[in-house]
């Protein structure tokens, strides 16, 4: 759990706005840019977060104002994320990205 997320089932969308220190127009345009930001609706059209709505808001959040990714290199940076976390890689591709990785950074170790 996020520190600063109250223990509620849902939260508004203005309660989001003052977690997260965004603006609620932000929230909901960010809602058009990414897919997988959909809150609920109540029956008279609120917004409704979970808390891992609110933790995908920090992490976007995160990308487009820490990193400084565009819209576009954050949503590709949340799809890669999410191919390697849902895909479940046998032993032998873990040995063999592991390998990858290892080399790659000797590769730059000698560089410097």
């Amino acid at each position: 759990m996020t520190t600063g997320i109250p223990d509620k089932l849902y939260l508004r969308i203005g309660e989001v706005s003052s977690i997260t220190g965004l603006p609620t127009s932000v929230l909901r345009y960010w809602e058009t840019e990414f897919q997988k930001l959909a809150p609920k609706k109540s029956s008279s059209g609120q917004r409704l977060y979970n808390k891992q709505d609110v933790e995908l808001v920090s992490e976007i959040k995160e990308l487009l104002y820490a990193e400084k990714l565009t819209i576009e290199g954050a949503r590709k940076r949340l799809e890669g994320k999410k191919k390697y976390r849902k895909s479940e890689l046998s032993s032998e591709t873990l040995a063999a990205l592991i390998e990858e990785v290892k080399l790659e950074l000797t590769s730059l170790r000698d560089q410097l």
